[in-house]
């Protein structure tokens, strides 16, 4: 499966999905054809990612212990720090390093930036109003926006953001299976790291399934149907998905049992590690960057 995926390009990612170029004037479309287009998206990015962590950069040359490591450290400096200006130079460091290592920097950005108001928005927007101090801004309906409320909300923001930055760092210079297989450095208990394995692999079959399942209802419905309608399909649909992915993590861990797994996991199929000379100056580099963070940030 894993073949057939990387072989799959973005565009036969979106062919696959079988959705219509946009037309001027057309109808606005419906929450299947949304559907549709967000599971076609996920499935591209999540391929651009494997791309990229096969391109020759300055992460990917690295050893992904080192890497995994480095990033735990500079995220102890980012939750450490006080200032928002020394968290503000670790994010810039994270964009430095994120062009150094062949990443779009305007894909990066949006991809970290994308979601974060909708959930770190949500907590940060209230602490602009209740958390007490002097009144910085007067709006109407008597809220008030003070201005340690206001440092809250950017100290919030401005650690997410870094800390979702430096995590999506290392998810897009390394293979997924190397990151695995590196968190045994930190003796991650094996059925943790089994069930990151196991989420990731089939991810991309649920997607598949969902994309075959959404596809195979809207070229049964004739005519145009309510937003109502859908919503109930799709709220059948998800039903049904979430019975399969039942019957499929039984399926599969009965196959394993019947070859031998009795609760080890395993990396195969991937290089051994070895540390070099330039892993040994990434090491003193961020440790550097690491110490020098948290000391100034006080």
């Amino acid at each position: 499966m894993s073949e057939n995926l990387t072989a799959s390009s973005p565009s036969a990612g979106s062919m696959q999905a079988g959705l219509p170029a946009p037309v001027a004037g057309r109808r606005r479309n419906g929450v299947i054809e949304r559907t549709l287009a967000e599971l076609s998206h996920a499935m591209e990015h999540s391929l651009f990612s494997e791309d990229i962590a096969r391109k020759p950069g300055l992460l990917q040359s690295l050893d992904p212990r080192v890497k995994l490591l480095s990033m735990l450290a500079l995220l102890i400096a980012v939750g450490l720090s006080r200032s928002l200006l020394v968290i503000a130079g670790l994010y810039v460091i994270t964009l430095v390093l994120a062009w150094r290592s062949a990443i779009p920097v305007g894909f990066f950005i949006k991809r970290v930036w994308l979601f974060l108001p909708f959930f770190t928005g949500v907590i940060a927007l209230p602490a602009l109003f209740l958390t007490p101090g002097p009144a910085l801004l007067q709006l109407p309906l008597d809220l008030v926006v003070t201005r340690t409320g206001l440092m809250t909300a950017l100290f919030l923001l401005l650690r997410v953001s870094t800390s979702v930055s430096m995590a999506a760092l290392l998810t897009f210079t390394t293979p997924w299976i190397d990151v695995l297989k590196a968190l045994g450095v930190l003796r991650m208990p094996e059925a943790v790291i089994l069930i990151f394995g196991m989420t990731y692999r089939y991810i991309y079959l649920l997607l598949n399934t969902a994309n075959d399942m959404f596809l195979s209802r809207k070229s049964r419905v004739v005519g145009r149907t309510t937003g109502a309608d859908q919503r109930r399909m799709m709220g059948a649909s998800a039903g049904v998905l979430l019975g399969k992915s039942m019957r499929l993590s039984s399926e599969v861990y009965l196959a394993m049992q019947s070859r031998g797994f009795r609760g080890h996991a395993r990396m195969p199929g991937t290089a051994s590690f070895s540390i070099r000379a330039r892993d040994w100056v990434a090491v003193i580099v961020v440790a550097i960057v690491t110490v020098g963070a948290i000391w100034l940030g006080q």
